[in-house]
């Protein structure tokens, strides 16, 4: 299923501000972290699993 580049980025989006906490060694703006993690679903290291039941999606690494 193909998402609307507007879902995607809310998506992603809502997956990055989830925690409100950023603990790394170097700040990032939300438009940095948002193509880091697009470019890691290109790549396949990250997928989208949607849960048809709560109508829910999450953001996980490829196992």
């Amino acid at each position: 299923m193909a998402l609307s580049s507007d879902t995607l980025e809310a998506i992603i989006e809502e997956f990055i501000t989830r925690e409100g906490t950023d603990y790394g060694e170097r700040e990032y703006s939300l438009a940095t972290k948002v193509e880091q993690v697009k470019q890691q679903l290109q790549r396949g290291e990250v997928i989208i699993n949607y849960d048809a039941e709560t109508q829910t999606c999450q953001l996980a690494p490829r196992r």
